[in-house]
This record gives structure tokens, C-alpha cells and sequence, in this order.
């Protein structure tokens, strides 16, 4: 089942789907937002699985994949995203804590550079960067660091759809991104560890 997490090598479509789960159950498990419309346009983009688009997969003997190896899969991938569900929950609850030590001064300064539409992702990945180097100075020092970025970027991430809900696809990208380029290892071991 780790195999879907991914080992390491690269950042495969696994990956992708962890984070973006991750993320998208970590702005769900709050309804006190102003981009509920938004956050369901998004959800419904979103693939549903890592191999949602290849169902009918040829096996290597030419025959198609049976029913009983995707209900397998299925339900493999279910038991996943429950992971990554009660996962995004904590972080979440973590995250309430940490929420009032964002000052509105660095998300403002986020919203601007996420609005310029000239901005490339990369761009957009160090605006990100930058934000969250002013606000990792308000952490607890005994919170892990990888764990408070990941929280921070993703509260981050949650005030920028908040404050202006135009930017949420933009702020959702632009979060998952920087966590698979940045935070993929730590999030693969809490995926691990959940499940051991």
C-alpha cells in the first residue's frame, strides 16, 4: 500500500494526489470560510484517484483489468484518503492554534503578489516562500519545523481563498506545489505512520 504513497523517486501521480487531498481535506474541515462555492468548483476538478483516468487499463497478457482487481484498488485508495482525511483533520485542529499568529499584513502582501497574473508558477512559489519565512518567526519553538510549515502553508493558503475566494484555485496550486517540492518526505511518514 506504501507504493501508492510513492518511495522517494520523483513526484508521480501518487503524489500529487496525496497533497492534493491533503490539502483540500484541510480546507474542508473548516465550514467557517467564505469560499465554500469555490472549495466545491475545486473539488469537483480534482482527480479522484491516482489512476482515475485509466480504468480500463490493458494488463500485460492483453486482457482488461477485472472488476475485482479496481474494486480492490478502489477500496485501497479509500482507505488512503480516509488516511489523508483524519490527517488534514488534525492538522487542521493544530492549525486553529496557530491561525491568530498570522498577521494580516503578510497575507495582504501574499493576495497582492498572487494577483498578478504575470507572476509564473515559480514566482508564485517564492511569494509563497516569502510569506512563510515572516510568519514561521510567530511559531511555538518546540513545534517540529516541518510540521509548521506545512500547517502555516496551508493556513496560509485557507486566509488567502478567505480574504479574496477568486484566488483560490491560484493559492491551492501554488500550496501543493511548494509542499511536494519542499514537504513530500514528512508527509509521506505522517501518511506511514497513520497507517502503522
Amino acid at each position: 500500500m506504501d507504493a501508492q504513497v510513492g518511495n522517494g523517486a520523483g513526484l508521480g501521480d501518487a503524489d500529487a494526489h496525496v497533497t492534493n487531498l491533503l490539502l483540500f481535506g484541510f480546507l474542508q474541515s473548516r465550514n467557517t470560510c467564505n469560499f465554500h462555492q469555490e472549495l466545491k468548483a475545486l473539488g469537483q476538478e480534482l482527480p479522484v484517484g491516482p489512476d482515475a483516468d485509466h480504468e480500463d487499463e490493458l494488463q500485460t497478457d492483453g486482457s482488461r483489468a477485472s472488476r475485482q482487481y479496481r474494486g480492490r484498488r478502489e477500496a485501497d485508495s479509500e482507505s488512503l484518503e480516509e488516511v489523508i482525511q483524519q490527517i488534514a483533520q488534525r492538522l487542521a485542529v493544530a492549525g486553529d492554534e496557530m491561525d491568530r499568529r498570522i498577521q494580516a499584513r503578510a497575507v495582504n502582501r501574499l493576495i497582492a503578489q498572487l494577483g498578478d497574473r504575470s507572476l509564473t508558477a515559480e514566482g508564485r512559489r517564492r511569494c509563497l516562500a516569502a510569506a512563510l519565512r515572516e510568519v514561521m518567526q510567530t511559531c511555538p519553538p518546540d513545534l517540529e519545523q516541518e510540521k509548521a510549515t506545512l500547517i502555516l502553508t496551508m493556513l496560509l493558503a485557507k486566509k488567502v481563498a478567505d480574504y479574496k475566494p477568486s484566488l483560490l484555485r491560484v493559492i491551492f496550486h501554488t500550496a501543493v506545489d511548494f509542499i511536494n517540492q519542499n514537504l513530500l518526505p514528512y508527509v509521506r511518514d505522517l501518511i506511514r505512520n497513520e497507517r502503522d
